[in-house]
C-alpha cells in the first residue's frame, strides 16, 4: 500500500498560494508544477501525477489561479494520447474536498465522493487517455458560481497541453466528462468553450445529471434528507455574489449565520448529515417563498442556471427519471434548449434510475460515447433503455476494476 503519512491540506500547503502578476499572463499559463503520488481513498497507492497551477478567470472576469491534477497513462507515448478533463462531484466548499488534495496519497477525507471517482479516472487511463482533473470550484470552493468552473476546466486543458514535461500534443483531441456537480461544471465548460477557448479541439462533453437549475434544486431539497446540498451551494454563493451576502446579512438569524460559517468547513457527507430535513426558513426572518422572491435572489438564480449559451461540441446528457436531487424536467428543458439552439445532443433519459444509482451505471455508456467522439464518430437522438438492464453495462463495469488494479509509476 505504501506510506500513508498525511499531506498538508491546501490551506497549509504553499503550492496553493497564488503568485503575483497573474493579470499579465494569458489564461491557461502554467505558473507552478509538482509531481505527487495518487492513491485510492488516500491509502492504496496508484502512481504518480503532475499538478499544475495555472492562470484562469473568475465569474467576474478577474484573473485567478487554479489547480489541476494531470495523469498520463503508463506505457503510452503522451504525444498520441487524447486528453479528457474529468470533473469530480466536489459539491463542497472545504478545500480538503478538492481532487488535488483528496486524490493524493496520505489525504485525510471522510464523507466525499471525490476519492471514489478515481475508479472512473482509472477507466479512462486504461483506454489510453490522459486525464486532467481540475479543482473546478477554484481555490475558494465556489460551488455553483456561473461560468468560472467552465473557465477552470478549459484553462486546465490549455495548461496540460502547454506543459512540456507532460509531453502531450498541443493539438491533442479533447473531451470533458462529469456527473452531478461535476456535470454542472462540464456544462459551463461546454457552453463557454466556443468564446473562451476556441482553439481547443474539444470533441465532446458528457453532462451526467447536471445541476441545471440551482433554484429548483434548493426548492426540491429543502426539508429533505438532502437539504445540506443546497446549503453548501448557498455557503459558496455568498462569496460569489455581493447580493447573496447582503441577503444573509439582512435576513439570516444569528443561528443561521453561525451554521452557514460552519458549513464552509464541512465535507459533503457531513453537511448532509448535519442539515438532514432542515428547513431554510428556520434560519431567516422570512418565509421560504418570501426569501426566494427577493430581487437579489431572483438575479442570482437567473445567472446560475445552465443554458446561457449553446455548446459548440456534441454533448451526451444523462439523467434518471426518478432522480430526487435533480429534477428530470430541468434536464429535459436544458436538452430542448440545446437542441433548439442547434447543438448536437444525445440524451439518455433513464426510466428506472435515480441520482446515486445512475452515477456508476452511467460510466460504461459515457466511456463508449467519449471513445466514439475522440474517434470523430457520433449519433444524436434519445435513448431510454435502462442502464441497469443493459448487459453491456455490467460487462464494461467489470472492466473498470482491472483499470484500478493497474499500478502506475
Amino acid at each position: 500500500m505504501g506510506s500513508t503519512s498525511s499531506v498538508p491540506q491546501p490551506g497549509d500547503d504553499p503550492f496553493y498560494a497564488p503568485p503575483p502578476g497573474l493579470a499579465d499572463l494569458p489564461p491557461g499559463t502554467v505558473v507552478r508544477s509538482r509531481r505527487v503520488q495518487l492513491a485510492f481513498f488516500g491509502r492504496i497507492r496508484r502512481g504518480a501525477a503532475t499538478q499544475l497551477m495555472y492562470r484562469s478567470t473568475d465569474a467576474h472576469g478577474n484573473p485567478e489561479a487554479a489547480v489541476t491534477t494531470v495523469v498520463v497513462p503508463r506505457g503510452r507515448d503522451p504525444r498520441t494520447c487524447p486528453l479528457l478533463s474529468y470533473q469530480c462531484a466536489i459539491d463542497a466548499v472545504a478545500a480538503r474536498c478538492f481532487p488535488s488534495y483528496a486524490l493524493r496519497l496520505g489525504s485525510q477525507l471522510v464523507g466525499a465522493s471525490v476519492q471514489a471517482e478515481f475508479l472512473f479516472v482509472a477507466a479512462a487511463l486504461a483506454r489510453g487517455w490522459a486525464v486532467s482533473i481540475p479543482d473546478h470550484e477554484g481555490l475558494q470552493g465556489m460551488w455553483g458560481a456561473p461560468y468560472e468552473a467552465g473557465f477552470r476546466v478549459l484553462d486546465g486543458l490549455r495548461a496540460a497541453v502547454s506543459h512540456e514535461p507532460l509531453g502531450l500534443s498541443p493539438d491533442a483531441r479533447m473531451a470533458m466528462w462529469g456527473y452531478s456537480g461535476g456535470g454542472l461544471a462540464t456544462g459551463w465548460a461546454a457552453e463557454a468553450a466556443a468564446d473562451y477557448a476556441p482553439e481547443l479541439d474539444v470533441a465532446g462533453a458528457v453532462l451526467g445529471s447536471p445541476v441545471v437549475d440551482p433554484e429548483n434544486v434548493a426548492r426540491r431539497l429543502n426539508s429533505t434528507r438532502w437539504a445540506g446540498l443546497a446549503a453548501l451551494m448557498i455557503a459558496s454563493l455568498v462569496h460569489v455574489f455581493p447580493e447573496a451576502r447582503a441577503v444573509v446579512d439582512k435576513h439570516a438569524t444569528a443561528e443561521g449565520k453561525v451554521l452557514l460559517s460552519e458549513i464552509e468547513g464541512m465535507s459533503t457527507g457531513s453537511a448532509i448529515h448535519r442539515l438532514r430535513n432542515k428547513d431554510i426558513a428556520d434560519y431567516v426572518d422570512l418565509t421560504f417563498e418570501e426569501l426566494f422572491a427577493l430581487p437579489e435572489l431572483r438575479y442570482i438564480f437567473d445567472m446560475t442556471r445552465l443554458g446561457q449559451a449553446i455548446p459548440s461540441m456534441p454533448v451526451l446528457v444523462i439523467q434518471g427519471v426518478h432522480d430526487r436531487i435533480v429534477d428530470v424536467g430541468d434536464v429535459d428543458g436544458l436538452v430542448r434548449r440545446y437542441t433548439e439552439g442547434g447543438a448536437t445532443v444525445r440524451y439518455h433519459r433513464d426510466p428506472l434510475a435515480e441520482h446515486l444509482l445512475l452515477y456508476p451505471f452511467a460510466v460504461p455508456m459515457s466511456l463508449r460515447w467519449l471513445g466514439n467522439r475522440l474517434e470523430r464518430e457520433h449519433r444524436g437522438g434519445r435513448s431510454t433503455w435502462p442502464a441497469v438492464l443493459d448487459t453491456g453495462t455490467y460487462r464494461d463495469l467489470a472492466g473498470v476494476l482491472p483499470g484500478l488494479a493497474r499500478r502506475r509509476r
